[in-house]
C-alpha cells in the first residue's frame, strides 16, 4: 500500500465539481488507494511539491472566474518565481465542469492544465471538459474518460497482491459515525447560532449573526411576485463594504421540512451525537457544533430542500430492501438512465425531501451514520447590496424577490433562502442571520467626474441603489438610470427615492413599465430613444456603463 496515494483537489461553487471530486475517491477507495479529497483553499499548496498524483477537479463561473475556493491556489499557482521543474514528480489529471453557452467556457480547467504542464507536471490524460448544456449533463463525457483514467492509474500503480477492485455492489464505509450521546446529557446551546464577539472579520466559517430590522413588502399585495427590502443591523462585525458588493446569506430548512424529514427517517430530532470519523484525519464538518443534535443537523447542514444528484440515487440504492424500489435507483443512477433521471428530478425541480417520499421503503432504512454522505450541506446565497453604510451607516439593505414558481408538480417550487427570510418577522422579537460580505464584480469610477448609466430593471437596480447613495453621499452627480418593471403602480421599487433624488439633481430617470400600455416597452426602447444622451456621455465624457438583471 506505500505509494499507493492519491490526492482530489476541488474547485468548487455550486457543489457540482465536490460532487465529481468525491465520486473519483470513491472510485479511488475501490481500487485500495489511500485517497484525500479537499477544497483547493483548504489544502496547504506549498506540500504540491511531494505529491505523486493528483486529479485536479475544477469549475469555472462568471466570466472565466476560479471558483471562491479555490481562488488562493490560483493566485499561487501562477506566480512568475515557481521554477519550471516545481512539479516534475507529479502525475496529473484535470476535470472541468462548464457550460458551452458561455464564452470561457471550462476556461479554468484547461488553463489549470497547462500551468501544471509549464512546471513540470506529467499529464496522465488529456484534459477533460464537462458541458452544463449536454443532454445528459457533464458525466456523458466524465465517465468515459474516468474508465481510461483507471487503467492508466492502475498500470502505474498495479494493485497489490491478493487485492482486487471492490465491486460495485458492495457499500462502502461512512465518512463520518454518529455517536448518540446519553438521553439526559446536556448539550451546551443545543446548537443555537448565538451572537458572537467577532474573532475576525465575518466570513463563511464564521458568519456574523446579524439582527434583522425590517422586512417590508415593496411590491402591491394585488402584484404576482413578492419582492422584499430587508435591512440588518451589522454594527460591532467589523464588517465594511463598498458599492457593487455580496453579502452572503446562510438560509435554513423549514421547521415542517425538518419534522417531515425526521419522521421518514425515524430520527429523534432530539437526539445528541457527536461525530467521528471513520478514517483518521479526516476534518469534522467546519460548521457543525460539537455535539449537535440531530434537529439542529437538519435544519442548519443537510440540504433536503435542492434537487437531488446521480451519487445520491447511487447511495441510497445501497439501504434498499425493497426490490422495486433498489431497481429503480440502480437505473437512476446508471449511465443509461441521465435521461430519466433528467425528466424525473431536474425538469421539475423535484426535491430531495420529495425523492424520499417516493422511495419511503429505502428512506427509513437509511442509517443515520452516512448522512453526510448522502445529503449535501446547504450553500451560502448571494445578493447584491442595495444600500451605503455612507446613507445607512451600520446596517446592509438587499432587495429580494421571494423565489417561486410552477412546474408540473402539484406543489409550487420556493426558494430556500428567499421563503425563509420572508418568513421572518422582526416585530416578533430578536430575529438573528448569518451572513458574511463578498468583493462584488462591479467596480465604479474612482475619478467623481465620471457618469455613470446604469441599466437595472426589476430587482437587478439593487447595485445601482448602493452606488447611487454612495455617490450622492459624496455630492456626485452624473448618475444615469433606466429602470423597467411591469406595472408603475406595483412593482415600481424606491419610487418615492428616485422622485426626491431627480428633483434635487442628483439623478436622471428613465422608466419603462412594460404593462401599462398595449405594447410592450422595456428599457432598451428607452435607451434607444434617449440614443443621443447616451452617446454624448460616452463618447465626450467618458461614462461608464452598467447592467443587472
Amino acid at each position: 500500500m506505500v505509494g499507493r496515494k492519491l490526492l482530489v483537489l476541488f474547485g468548487s461553487q455550486t457543489g457540482t465539481a465536490q460532487d465529481t471530486a468525491e465520486r473519483i475517491g470513491r472510485e479511488a477507495k475501490r481500487r485500495h488507494f489511500h485517497c484525500r479529497v479537499e477544497a483547493l483553499d483548504s489544502y496547504e499548496v506549498a506540500n504540491l511539491i511531494n505529491e505523486p498524483l493528483v486529479v485536479f477537479v475544477c469549475a469555472t463561473t462568471g466570466q472565466g472566474d476560479p471558483p471562491d475556493n479555490m481562488k488562493m491556489f490560483w493566485r499561487f499557482l501562477f506566480r512568475k518565481n515557481l521554477p519550471p521543474s516545481s512539479l516534475c514528480q507529479l502525475d496529473y489529471a484535470v476535470v472541468g465542469l462548464g457550460d458551452s453557452s458561455y464564452p470561457k467556457f471550462n476556461f479554468i480547467a484547461k488553463k489549470l492544465h497547462k500551468r501544471v504542464l509549464q512546471l513540470g507536471g506529467n499529464p496522465l490524460l488529456p484534459v477533460v471538459l464537462g458541458d452544463d448544456q449536454h443532454d445528459l449533463g457533464p458525466d456523458a463525457v466524465i465517465d468515459p474518460w474516468l474508465l481510461a483514467l483507471w487503467d492508466k492509474i492502475l498500470t502505474l500503480y498495479p494493485l497489490p497482491p491478493g487485492l482486487e477492485i471492490i465491486s460495485p455492489d458492495v457499500r462502502l464505509p461512512p465518512k463520518y459515525t454518529l455517536h448518540y450521546l446519553a438521553e439526559d446529557s446536556s448539550h451546551p446551546g443545543g446548537g443555537q447560532l448565538q451572537p458572537t464577539a467577532p474573532r475576525a472579520v465575518p466570513s463563511e466559517l464564521h458568519p456574523f449573526a446579524a439582527r434583522m430590522v425590517s422586512n417590508q413588502r415593496v411590491t402591491a399585495e394585488s402584484h404576482f411576485q413578492d419582492v422584499r427590502l430587508i435591512e440588518f443591523d451589522i454594527s460591532g462585525s467589523g464588517i465594511t463594504f463598498s458599492a457593487g458588493d455580496v453579502v452572503m446569506i446562510q438560509p435554513q430548512n423549514r421547521p415542517e421540512d425538518v419534522q417531515q424529514f425526521c419522521q421518514l427517517l425515524r430520527l429523534d430530532p432530539n437526539r445528541c451525537f457527536v461525530l467521528k470519523p471513520t478514517e483518521p484525519g479526516t476534518p469534522l464538518p467546519a460548521l457543525l457544533p460539537q455535539p449537535c443534535t440531530i434537529r439542529y443537523l437538519v435544519t442548519h447542514y443537510l440540504d433536503i430542500s435542492c434537487v437531488p444528484r446521480r451519487s445520491f440515487f447511487e447511495l441510497l440504492s445501497y439501504f434498499s430492501t425493497n426490490e422495486l424500489e433498489r431497481e429503480k435507483l440502480e437505473e437512476l443512477s446508471s449511465a443509461q438512465g441521465q435521461e430519466e433521471l433528467y425528466s424525473y428530478c431536474n425538469r421539475p425541480r423535484r426535491t430531495t425531501l420529495e425523492v424520499l417520499w417516493d422511495f419511503p421503503h429505502t428512506t427509513c432504512a437509511v442509517p443515520p451514520d452516512y448522512l453526510l454522505d448522502l445529503i449535501p450541506l446547504i450553500r451560502p446565497r448571494a445578493f447584491s447590496i442595495a444600500s451605503s453604510l455612507l446613507a445607512h451607516p451600520d446596517r446592509i439593505q438587499i432587495l429580494m424577490a421571494v423565489v417561486r414558481y410552477k412546474t408540473r408538480l402539484s406543489k409550487p417550487r420556493c426558494g430556500l433562502c428567499s421563503t425563509w427570510l420572508a418568513s421572518l418577522n422582526p416585530d416578533q422579537g430578536d430575529v438573528r442571520v448569518p451572513l458574511w460580505v463578498k468583493k462584488g464584480g462591479m467596480k465604479f469610477p474612482a475619478d467623481p467626474d465620471t457618469p455613470v448609466i446604469m441599466i437595472g430593471p426589476g430587482t437587478g437596480v439593487a447595485p445601482f441603489r448602493a452606488v447611487i447613495q454612495e455617490r450622492v453621499a459624496q455630492g456626485r452627480r452624473g448618475n444615469c438610470l433606466f429602470f423597467g418593471c411591469r406595472q408603475k403602480t406595483k412593482d415600481f421599487y424606491c419610487q418615492a427615492e428616485w422622485e426626491e433624488l431627480v428633483t434635487k439633481g442628483f439623478l436622471t430617470l428613465f422608466t419603462a413599465f412594460s404593462r401599462d400600455q398595449e405594447e410592450k416597452v422595456y428599457v432598451q426602447h428607452r435607451i434607444r430613444e434617449n440614443r443621443r444622451l447616451v452617446w454624448e456621455l460616452l463618447s465626450s465624457r467618458s461614462a461608464h456603463i452598467y447592467l443587472a438583471g
